[in-house]
């Protein structure tokens, strides 16, 4: 029987790069961020998303993720209503996905708020990816071309590492890439003699 496991972390803990590393193994990982943004570009959610949040989040059929971005990202009310929307399509896309590749032994979830969607309930076990607060705030400051400010309201948005690592099974401390992939290594070991 395959299982199903969660990888997660705050932003810019490096959880993209332990899933391309777990990629590189051979394991299929789904990125339900990735996924989403896809099917967010789906008739059927941008319908939806239309009728919650206004005719003005979509130009010329197109979501404008930067419009919607501006009204929830300060606003946990309109965060959750946008999540209710997206969420239950990304829990039927990634379900029809385990059953593609169900003869694979692990199928890995990646996902930036597993433990704020509920996700991490269909996961036999989950791992937390970490890693300091400054270093993470730098990557995504590079990475988005951002400023501080704006990546801290992000993380506002998002659980503590406090929080994830009381509910997972196992953590990566992401401080260097070699040591970061012997902590996959020995979890991945673990897992398959489990």
């Amino acid at each position: 029987m395959t299982k199903i496991i969660g990888l997660t972390g705050g932003i810019g803990s490096g959880k993209t790069m332990v899933a391309e590393y777990i990629k590189s193994l051979g394991i299929l990982v789904y990125i339900a961020d990735d996924e989403a943004r896809e099917l967010m570009n789906t008739a059927k959610v941008i319908q939806a998303i239309s009728a919650a949040f206004g005719k003005e989040v979509v130009d010329n059929g197109i979501l404008s993720r930067d419009k919607l971005a501006k009204i929830v990202f300060n606003n946990p009310e309109k965060l959750q209503k946008l999540n209710n929307i997206v969420h239950p399509e990304v829990k039927k896309h990634f379900d029809s996905w385990v059953e593609k590749h169900k003869n694979s032994p692990f199928l890995f979830k990646e996902a930036a708020i597993l433990f704020e969607s509920g996700s991490y309930k269909y996961c036999d076990a989950v791992i937390t990816v970490t890693s300091p607060l400054e270093t993470r705030l730098q990557r995504v400051i590079n990475r988005d071309k951002t400023d501080r400010e704006s990546v801290l309201k992000r993380m506002q948005n998002q659980w503590t590492d406090e929080q994830r690592i009381a509910k997972s099974d196992y953590v990566i401390h992401n401080l260097s890439v070699d040591g970061t992939k012997r902590q996959v290594d020995e979890i991945l070991n673990l897992l398959k003699n489990q």
